[in-house]
């Protein structure tokens, strides 16, 4: 994974870039004497990347400092991580697109926002998503001051990086007569960053929901799994004029989708 984060530019300006650490440094600066808390990524919720689209979620956060510290004095930002600890050394990491916005809040707290960009294979592979990179991260910020000096804080909870899924369903013949066997077909795939393509979903679990004309819920009739290139086929009894669609919960590493319904009349 390539690593993006916050460095300090000889300017004094806060740039985005491959975090560059020097080959022989004596002693690294200090960083900015502040604590990170009430880190929130995308509202909470799981970040789904499709196949070809740049993703761009919101991450909220404080920031505590010293009275005396001048807010104007260094930059912040969110940081995705896999792996035991945070750091200059971690084996992935994902920061912010540029250091966050704060607001004073008081002489000790800022409120602060950023934004993080997510995106498949891509004319800069540098900050390229892998397929392998789908899956649980770690959340974590970084402060970065005019002498070089990071401040790092993990441990600020998890997020979802998911690959998005798409499913299909079709029900034949239609229309059928009440009795006879309607087979349902689909098709369970997602997103694979490295083709920008969408790739069939093997071996999963996969319900087949009814909803019969003029009903509001959905109810499962059996659970099948997809074949080793995706594909859905099971079949069922026609007993009433209704709607059929295959649904997927999602896992770790996929995002959960329903199809869209397919009407069966049934005569």
């Amino acid at each position: 994974m390539r690593i993006r984060a916050l460095v300090l530019a000889a300017s004094g300006a806060v740039a985005l870039s491959a975090l560059a650490v020097p080959a022989a440094q004596a002693a690294p600066a200090a960083g900015p004497a502040v604590t990170f808390s009430q880190l929130k990524v995308n509202s909470g919720k799981n970040i789904v990347v499709g196949p070809t689209a740049q993703v761009t979620v919101s991450a909220t956060y404080t920031v505590t400092k010293p009275a005396n510290l001048d807010p104007n004095s260094f930059q912040t930002g969110p940081v995705l991580y896999r792996g035991a600890t945070l750091g200059e050394n971690s084996d992935d990491l994902l920061a912010g697109d540029g250091p966050g916005t704060c607001t004073v809040s008081s002489q000790t707290v800022l409120k602060c926002s950023a934004k993080i960009q997510f995106r498949p294979k891509s004319s800069d592979a540098s900050i390229d998503l892998f397929s392998s990179e789908a899956g649980t991260w770690k959340l974590g910020a970084l402060a970065v001051n005019a002498s070089d000096g990071i401040t790092w804080q993990g441990g600020l909870g998890t997020t979802h990086l998911q690959r998005k899924a798409t499913l299909t369903t079709d029900a034949s013949p239609e229309p059928v007569k009440k009795g006879k066997t309607i087979t349902v077909t689909g098709k369970l795939a997602r997103a694979n960053w490295d083709t920008n393509k969408n790739a069939g979903y093997s071996t999963q679990p996969v319900k087949l929901q009814f909803k019969k004309k003029g009903a509001t819920t959905w109810s499962t009739l059996k659970t099948i799994k997809s074949s080793t290139t995706g594909a859905l086929k099971t079949t069922v009894k026609a007993t009433a004029d209704g709607y059929f669609r295959y649904t997927f919960a999602g896992t770790t590493t996929t995002s959960p989708v329903n199809s869209a319904a397919d009407y069966i009349d049934v005569r």
